[in-house]
């Protein structure tokens, strides 16, 4: 038992180097061979349990009125106009050539060649394509324009109001690729001159185009941020083998993280896929044990021996730093969001790795290094000659000398800080996390100017009482046909789509296209004899897209003009509200995919709200017992509090949404930002511990500037390779990787000068409150 209890893994790996090392690197290749297995999933969907309410919900109305879950938007744009012979043919001759891809579900493409239009010939109502050849005559080509134009259905789906723009429709199959097909669709265009340009839009090609993208950069940034750790950790020391040591620490863990995550056959998310940046910048909390082993270094002159006391003087703080930051990704767990609780428990479970690892491999690669080269590192390593240990002792002064002057500035910018995340609004936009300049966000934008809209929603309309063949009521129809108006008095609302624009079309045409008959008529069964006339030459998908089979319920489709979530918001807000003012029998339901992003965002914003409370109670309860002392861990607290509020201040400031990266930080700000205030005030109490017993004590203020300017230098390295490590995302074509790189690299910096700075001035303040509950304890 006593064995047991003296046993060291720290010794045991100084003692046995080679047989750590070799462990270390044949279970690392053990998870090396779960890579070729790795695949992504960024479909929304996929974003909360197949059992989530909204997932239910939405997949009953595709199933109900045969809905694609994905649908891509092909746009043609000429300035001079669409309705030429070039142009036409140039149409013709895409569709026809985008229903032969695969995946495509080419029998329900809808465009210029395909799409059912509604006329009558001798008195027999007809359903043919729109545009079986393209128009050879000027009277063909007025005949086509005024067929487009009068038809309230085609004029802001299929062709553009202003007549220079036309869409084609293309559903896809379940499981294709959006990315695929959109890249094939893209080469079909490319193939095409003349004057016309082309977009290609669509929640699927956003989808799958960020999924391309995402394990690209996941390929690229991990070893770009790897490279620029180790240049900056080089110029640190300027000892090559500790530097490629501490990069193998981090290396090592990122392997066995994301090898557990491939084996167990969780796909990559993009949350997922910057745990590898994320790991590879919480490694470089090892620098602390780096900067410590060189200043027992020049006092013991013994390897072995300055190996053991430097992880006995900043063991406690490692295991205490990465047991902050493994909670504050641990807590991520209890998320309602599936990427975030994948993410939360893979960077968890690679921090406690990382600190295995700091306890056994570090200590044996320190073993293999000569001592010439520790003796040449540790040069600049001197308290009263380091360039950078006289600043951050000054810094600390500042603090120790004028703590009222501190403090109280710190309460101002606070303050305002507050004041600004009172205008932080959660958003997630798929489409706005490509740069304004990509191909899909130019062609999504381009798209929702000239047309309906690229986002998708429904409002499913049905009788309360299941009463059949409801929806072929006059009443209901009109109900429908005035939550139509006033959704489209909406500015995001670009176009809707119902049974009751069939209706008034199949009523028009039979009435020798009199306007006055563009309207629902007055009976039922009028209504169900249109319907069956028009069923009988139609698509199926005509009317299973807008009604069910028993006509109980119907369909509205709406389409919108951005992907924000207060679009569909806004929809269904005003659907509740002219239902209040017409009521009847109905009730009103709303799905789709612009519906579903809503709901995700709504999960987003009560996750970041309940994670952040969560890390908030579980961080304070990490620094108690660390610190042995709730009023030690009060003042290891308020200066993380403080960089979380300012940095979120100053994001609502500039307007910036939150989406869901940025979001999630809210939780893992507080396990990683604590950091530092737990290596300073450990050492610190450290400090004035070992002052007591020596002749001549030092003050507090004495001791707090020599913990700045020590421990502290591992504090500033710390920071500084965590920032180094995710500025390398700031040149990502992604906006989540640019806006996760900011924040983390502020919150780095900011949090290291809050700890040197402001930590002791709240030491100097509360001396006499912090002491005595010391004195009382013994």
């Amino acid at each position: 038992m006593n064995r047991l209890r003296n046993f060291s893994l720290v010794e045991l790996s100084v003692d046995h180097p080679r047989w750590v090392v070799f462990i270390t690197a044949f279970i690392t290749l053990g998870f090396l061979t779960q890579f070729p297995k790795a695949r992504t999933d960024t479909n929304p969907k996929n974003m909360l349990p197949p059992t989530s309410e909204v997932r239910v919900s939405n997949d009953a109305v595709e199933r109900t009125f045969d809905l694609y879950e994905d649908m891509i938007v092909v746009g043609i744009a000429n300035e001079s106009g669409i309705l030429n012979q070039g142009t036409l043919g140039k149409i013709k001759t895409i569709t026809a050539e985008i229903l032969k891809i695969p995946g495509v579900a080419a029998r329900d493409v809808a465009g210029f060649t395909t799409i059912d239009n509604i006329t009558v010939e001798k008195g027999t109502l007809q359903v043919s394509p729109l545009m079986a050849d393209v128009p050879e005559s000027p009277r063909e080509l007025d005949r086509l324009r005024k067929q487009l134009f009068e038809n309230h259905m085609f004029v802001g789906r299929i062709i553009s109001q202003d007549g220079k723009t036309a869409a084609i429709y293309v559903p896809l199959e379940k499981g294709a690729n959006g990315k695929e097909i959109a890249d094939k669709i893209r080469g079909l265009v490319g193939q095409q001159d003349g004057l016309e340009n082309y977009y290609v839009a669509g929640d699927p090609v956003a989808r799958d185009t960020f999924g391309a993208e995402m394990f690209k950069l996941m390929a690229i940034f991990a070893p770009m941020a790897g490279l620029v750790m180790f240049m900056v950790r080089y110029l640190m020391f300027g000892d090559l083998f500790l530097s490629v040591a501490l990069m193998m620490d981090a290396m090592i863990a990122i392997i066995w993280s994301m090898g557990l995550l491939i084996g167990l056959g969780l796909p990559i998310h993009v949350m997922s896929s910057m745990a590898p940046v994320f790991l590879m910048a919480i490694a470089t909390d090892s620098i602390h044990i780096f900067n410590e082993f060189y200043f027992r270094y020049k006092e013991e002159r013994d390897k072995k021996a300055a190996i053991l006391k430097t992880m006995q003087a900043v063991g406690r703080p490692v295991r205490y730093t990465a047991l902050a930051t493994a909670a504050g990704f641990s807590v991520l767990l209890f998320m309602n969001i599936i990427p975030v609780k994948v993410f939360g428990g893979l960077v968890a479970f690679g921090t406690v790795i990382l600190r295995i690892l700091s306890f056994t491999f570090v200590p044996a690669m320190f073993t293999f290094v000569t001592a010439e080269s520790v003796e040449k590192a540790s040069q600049g390593e001197e308290i009263k000659t380091s360039h950078t240990s006289l600043f951050l002792g000054r810094l600390a002064g500042l603090g120790a000398h004028r703590p009222w002057i501190v403090v109280l500035t710190g309460l101002v910018f606070f303050a305002v800080a507050v004041a600004g995340t009172t205008r932080i609004t959660v958003n997630n936009n798929m489409v706005e996390w490509f740069k304004k300049s990509s191909e899909v966000r130019t062609a999504d934008r381009v798209m929702n100017k000239a047309l309906g809209g690229t986002s998708l929603g429904y409002l499913v309309v049905g009788s309360k009482e299941g009463e059949a063949e409801f929806i072929k009521t006059p009443q209901a129809l009109r109900h429908i046909e005035g939550l139509q108006r006033r959704l489209e008095s909406l500015p995001d609302v670009g176009k809707t789509t119902s049974v009751v624009d069939y209706v008034k079309r199949i009523n028009r045409v039979l009435h020798k296209d009199d306007r006055a008959y563009d309207r629902i008529p007055e009976s039922k069964e009028m209504v169900g004899q249109y319907l069956f006339l028009f069923s009988m030459s139609a698509k199926p998908s005509d009317l299973d897209n807008v009604v069910d089979p028993s006509f109980q319920k119907a369909n509205v489709w709406v389409q919108l003009k951005t992907w924000d979530a207060k679009a569909m918001r806004g929809v269904i807000e005003t659907a509740k509200a002219y239902q209040r003012e017409n009521p009847l029998a109905l009730e009103i339901t709303p799905a789709g995919i612009a519906y579903f992003n809503m709901v995700w965002n709504d999960e987003v914003l009560w996750d970041m709200i309940k994670g952040f409370l969560l890390a908030l109670v579980v961080i304070f309860v990490i620094l108690a017992v660390n610190f042995r002392s709730p009023r030690w861990a009060v003042v290891g607290y308020v200066p993380l509090l403080f960089t979380v509020i300012l940095i979120y201040g100053a994001v609502g400031f500039m307007g910036k949404d939150f989406d869901m990266p940025i979001s999630v930080l809210s939780c893992l700000s507080l396990g990683m930002a604590v950091d530092f205030s737990i290596h300073f005030i450990n050492r610190f109490r450290q400090r004035i511990e070992e002052g007591r017993a020596a002749p001549g004590p030092e003050s507090i203020e004495e001791a707090l500037v020599w913990t700045a300017a020590r421990p502290g230098k591992g504090i500033l390295r710390n920071a500084v390779l965590f920032a180094a490590a995710f500025s390398v995302m700031l040149f990502a074509p992604l906006t989540p990787y640019v806006t996760v790189g900011a924040f983390i690299v502020s919150m780095m910096l900011l949090s290291a000068i809050l700890c040197f700075v402001y930590i002791p001035a709240l030491i100097v303040l509360l001396r006499k409150w912090l002491f005595a509950a010391e004195e009382n304890q013994k």
